[in-house]
């Protein structure tokens, strides 16, 4: 049976698309917007769990410093990448399904192309959060994830964010 909701119980609960706290629509494929600052800044002061699809095992890659900064900001990352044993020190895996805990946010380091079965497994493993780096925009995932009740960050580099918010 597919995981039933990392969300319940846990700090983001109202950072959800749709949440009492986000004042968030279903987006149309050309006009989607970015939550603002102040829940991207919410989502990263908190530490959770993240898998990172597409992490890579060069440190000269933007995926392996993200993935250590996330790290060094206190959250629980998942390196996956079905290439790789482990990334940073951690076991990587060969897709969301495989990471044996539950996920709060994916972060996406693939084409742009190929973000729409990433959202899928997001949603099926109860994700609330789908984070696509920049240059990854995929409007129809977005709007996919965000009628499953996900909170969509696109076209955003969170190291970039750290930067710019704290």
């Amino acid at each position: 049976m597919p995981y039933q909701g990392a969300h319940k119980g846990r700090p983001y609960d109202g950072l959800r698309a749709g949440g009492d706290d986000v004042n968030l629509t279903v987006m149309e494929e050309s006009s989607f917007h970015n939550p603002p600052d102040t829940v991207i800044y919410e989502i990263l002061s908190r530490p959770c769990r993240i898998a990172v699809v597409g992490c890579s095992p060069d440190p000269v890659r933007d995926s392996y410093h993200v993935t250590q900064l996330l790290i060094e900001k206190g959250h629980t990352v998942f390196p996956v990448n079905p290439s790789a044993q482990t990334i940073l020190g951690r076991s990587c895996y060969s897709a969301l399904s495989d990471v044996p805990t539950p996920v709060d946010m994916v972060d996406i380091f693939r084409r742009s192309e190929s973000v729409g079965p990433i959202v899928e497994e997001a949603i099926v493993i109860g994700a609330r959060i789908v984070w696509m780096q920049r240059g990854v925009i995929n409007p129809a995932a977005a709007a996919r994830a965000q009628q499953a009740g996900l909170m969509v960050i696109m076209d955003r580099c969170p190291a970039v964010e750290y930067k710019r918010l704290f």
